[in-house]
């Protein structure tokens, strides 16, 4: 399948490209990361109550059952936006919108469910019977998670665009020693240097 174009060329829209990511390093990063291939092509990974419901089991949230689920994806979507502003405007230099700003803190001011630990019938912790949160809580969460790590100067500076043209999917780099290059090495990282390789063969052969 092609969709759209970059530079004047047709671009491949694969299956992979529109599964949901789970491995940006933090619950907001995967919100922002159900939009793949920032900037050129945009892919839209959560359109519909169906890929929500998916999000959700993938990023461990529950939402309660009287929640208008269409409502709240548009939410999410909005909020999305602001988190991408935000980030993307950090790893550039940029300033973000206010408009961004003003939505993260709004959102961030309703208080979140109180952690409660359930004990089990052989006196070990066990799962809370409830973890169901109501859409403006769900939001809350998501905008606190994504505050508190532009806030954190260590974390902050370990934010990451992936290095592969065709994703540019933004990353926490929580590893070690030599910073990540790409959000996957075997996702981006093998199909980078696979297509670099190709390019000096055809490179030799031409010349």
């Amino acid at each position: 399948m092609t969709e759209g174009t970059h530079d004047g060329r047709r671009t491949r829209i694969t299956a992979r490209q529109r599964e949901l990511r789970f491995d940006a390093g933090s619950l907001s990063l995967n919100l922002v990361a159900t939009v793949g291939r920032r900037p050129t092509t945009p892919i839209e990974r959560m359109g519909d109550i169906e890929r929500l419901t998916a999000w959700f089991a993938g990023v461990g949230l529950a939402v309660r059952p009287e929640e208008d689920l269409g409502s709240l994806l548009a939410a999410l979507h909005e909020l999305r936006a602001c988190a991408y502003d935000v980030t993307a405007g950090y790893l550039r230099g940029q300033a973000p919108r206010s408009e961004s700003v003003r939505l993260l803190n709004r959102l961030a001011q309703v208080n979140p469910p109180v952690p409660h630990l359930e004990v089990g019938a052989d006196g070990l912790p066990a799962a809370a019977t409830d973890t169901a949160l109501s859409a403006p809580a769900l939001l809350s969460t998501i905008a606190r998670d994504l505050i508190t790590l532009l806030s954190d100067p260590a974390r902050r500076q370990n934010l990451r665009a992936c290095d592969a043209e065709i994703c540019r999917m933004i990353y926490l780099d929580t590893g070690q020693g030599k910073p990540r290059k790409w959000c996957s090495m075997q996702r981006c990282g093998n199909i980078t240097k696979a297509a670099r390789h190709r390019r000096l063969r055809e490179a030799a052969v031409e010349a």
